[in-house]
């Protein structure tokens, strides 16, 4: 089943060529219709499909990896900026609502609070997060992050991302195909873990304060 999917993936790429490629990676990184995209997998076989040449052959097509990276990061940086600037625009427009069941302002506040202390790390964390990366530019625009701040970190996330998957698959090509998910796992837990732990600190700090705050309230001016 696997060496299906990983044929029918070569298959497509074949298909769809740079503009497939480089449309796939720009809508999943920042369209709400892009986050069923496989882009770790999309980007891992193609720089494995430019970097054998036998491959390509067989296939019947060409790609040429300073194309391919360049071209996958671009879209990337671009794909996150479009998703960054529709929350900012539209997204903001949630604040004017009145709460309801399923939706409440205090959330967006939250956000807003998160993405103001961690904002840069969870740009570049979510890039390697299937979903999370098509919905944390969007996130980040309706939290109201400063745009230079957001683009510096989209930038870094891209690079990291984008060019480092398809860089990984044009080393390693099928040798390391099986190893894909974990090293995506790992990058993921090595990430998260220092800026998790950060996150918790602040988080039991403010629990903390707040209980305190309950135990002893401010006397009452008489």
């Amino acid at each position: 089943m696997e060496q299906l999917l990983h044929l029918n993936l070569e298959q497509m790429i074949a298909t769809v060529g740079y503009i497939g490629i480089f449309g796939m990676i720009f809508a999943e990184s920042g369209l709400f219709i892009g986050f069923f995209l496989p882009g770790d997998s999309l980007l891992f076989t193609a720089g494995a499909i430019a970097g054998n040449q036998a491959l390509q052959e067989t296939l019947g097509v060409h790609l040429s990896y300073p194309v391919l990276a360049i071209g996958c990061f671009i879209a990337a940086v671009a794909g996150d900026s479009v998703g960054y600037w529709f929350g900012h625009r539209v997204g903001r427009g949630l604040f004017k609502r009145e709460d309801s069941l399923l939706f409440k302002k205090k959330y967006l506040y939250e956000a807003e609070e998160l993405y103001d202390k961690h904002g840069g790390k969870i740009i570049v964390i979510a890039r390697f997060m299937p979903i999370v990366r098509t919905f944390a530019p969007i996130v980040a625009g309706v939290g109201k992050m400063h745009y230079n701040t957001f683009l510096a970190y989209n930038v870094v996330g891209g690079l990291l991302w984008a060019t480092g998957v398809t860089t990984a698959g044009y080393l390693l090509g099928e040798a390391a195909e099986g190893y894909l998910m974990p090293l995506i796992l790992l990058i993921i837990v090595v990430s998260v873990l220092p800026p998790g732990i950060h996150v918790l600190r602040d988080v039991l700090a403010s629990r903390k304060a707040k209980r305190a705050a309950a135990a002893n309230p401010d006397p009452e001016i008489g």
